[in-house]
């Protein structure tokens, strides 16, 4: 469905005409400029690559862009996009260096840099940062997940007997229905089981197998939503919890229910707390009550302590409460900072984190955007006659969106990270190796790398505790 031709913006095809004489090789970097997190974790430029960039541009496409863009009212590169058909047949040279996906990077630093491969196409190099530069969504996602992981982790080592069992399942994506589009669901959906395997996000499933060569990269249960309990009517509404317990409360089964169609403290206390109680004990499976309104700080505190007196609870090895035959998945009003004042505030009240799990939709797919961590593509180093100049700007009207200069790398230093110059081979001046190595070169994938490592490699890196409350 996508003409490589017109996966740009409309200004950048008469940019081939702008640049100095004897212009060979243009050279440009992606970098967070800022933002909520200090640090960002890279991911799912290997998606982009294979889904927008793998294709080679086709006469068809060359023809197309050419009549749609005339008629748009810009120019046309034909001599350009003809001699990319002939001589490379129709593969971008482009040379496309990053770090390996999966490696957490602070602020300010070039997360990849571009740079076309043939003399005859400098301005290449420009024109794919429309496409290129919407790695920031994927990155912007896989942070917010990483730094929530953050987050329950420190709860659950705080409070649980087994915090790296439980984790990968403590966030569940419920944010498909609630972004622009199936590839955003896809792409933000995947970016998010970096950090976790718990989704309602089919497209991100999808997504991992054909981009990240992974079989199945999450896991859900099943779960009511309003409809499936309304239905039954304000007085059928125990036949439809004791039918959810009859379906699918077999031994070692989870479900989850959504308890608040009418009186959730009801529900909690009288039906699932009295009526319900010994079916949901005798099942041999976990009931996962959900709330779905109210303050969420306030209201999982009361469900928990509700459920605890209905069902009772075990101390666990490190003193806290873990309730017996149930679980509570908070999905309502959930966002890293919610996620935070509530474990801070079951926690305090002597319950293990082990009896939450968290359902985030808007605040993880889609309350973000570019500025979110100031993602910015930027040239900054221009072959010209043979020699390399430092390209940049430096605005007197705003000095955050001074752009960086020269050929630049990323090299590992004993306190972190060092952006760097490098050589004509893109190699640091200084010695040492570049942390962006190659991954795309004409045309070709470089790099293919599963979720898994991607994921052991995020896992490996550390950051002082995360706040919580």
């Amino acid at each position: 469905m996508i003409n490589p031709v017109l996966n740009t913006d409309s200004y950048k095809t008469s940019h081939f005409a702008q640049y100095p004489p004897e212009t060979s090789r243009i050279f440009a970097y992606v970098e967070s400029r800022g933002g909520r997190y200090e640090n960002t974790l890279f991911f799912g430029l290997q998606a982009i690559l294979k889904a927008e960039f793998g294709r080679p541009v086709t006469r068809r496409d060359v023809d197309e862009a050419q009549e749609l863009l005339r008629g748009h009212g810009v120019p046309f590169n034909a001599r350009g996009w003809d001699l990319l058909l002939h001589r490379h047949e129709g593969r971008l040279p482009l040379e496309i260096r990053a770090v390996p996906e999966g490696m957490v990077v602070p602020i300010h630093h070039p997360l990849m840099t571009v740079v076309n491969t043939d003399p005859d196409f400098p301005w290449l190099t420009s024109y794919a940062e429309t496409a290129l530069l919407r790695v920031w969504y994927p990155i912007t996602v896989a942070t917010i997940s990483w730094q929530v992981r953050r987050i329950i982790r420190d709860a659950l080592i705080e409070t649980a007997d087994d915090p790296d069992g439980e984790l990968p399942f403590k966030l569940h994506d419920f944010g498909a229905r609630g972004v622009s589009s199936e590839q955003s669901a896809a792409i933000g959906g995947l970016a998010h089981l970096v950090s976790f395997k718990g989704t309602d996000t089919l497209s991100a499933i999808v997504a991992a197998r054909r981009y990240y060569n992974e079989p199945m990269a999450g896991f859900s249960i099943p779960a009511a939503e309003h409809s499936t309990i309304t239905s039954w009517g304000p007085d059928g509404e125990t036949l439809a919890y004791a039918n959810m317990v009859a379906q699918f409360g077999k031994p070692g089964g989870i479900f989850a229910v959504v308890s608040d169609s009418y009186d959730l403290y009801n529900a909690v206390e009288h039906i699932w707390g009295q009526t319900l109680r010994q079916k949901v004990v005798d099942s041999g499976a976990t009931l996962v009550v959900r709330p779905d309104s109210g303050d969420p700080v306030s209201v999982v505190s009361r469900t928990l302590t509700l459920l605890a007196e209905r069902f009772g609870t075990d101390l666990n090895s490190k003193g806290y409460r873990v309730l017996r035959n149930v679980r509570v998945i908070q999905g309502d009003g959930v966002n890293p900072e919610s996620i935070a004042a509530i474990l801070a505030r079951i926690t305090g009240e002597g319950f293990s984190a082990s009896n939450i799990a968290f359902g985030m939709g808007g605040a993880l797919l889609q309350r973000l955007d570019r500025d979110t961590q100031q993602f910015a593509y930027k040239t900054s180093a221009a072959e010209v006659g043979g020699t390399w100049r430092d390209v940049f700007k430096d605005p007197v009207t705003d000095s955050a969106k001074r752009s960086k200069r020269g050929l630049l790398g990323l090299a590992a230093t004993d306190d972190g990270f060092a952006t760097v110059a490098v050589d004509g081979e893109f190699q640091p001046v200084g010695g040492g190796a570049n942390l962006l190595r190659p991954v795309w070169r004409d045309g070709r994938l470089l790099v293919d790398e599963s979720l898994t490592a991607i994921r052991e490699r995020a896992f490996a890196f550390s950051l002082p505790t995360a706040t919580r409350g």
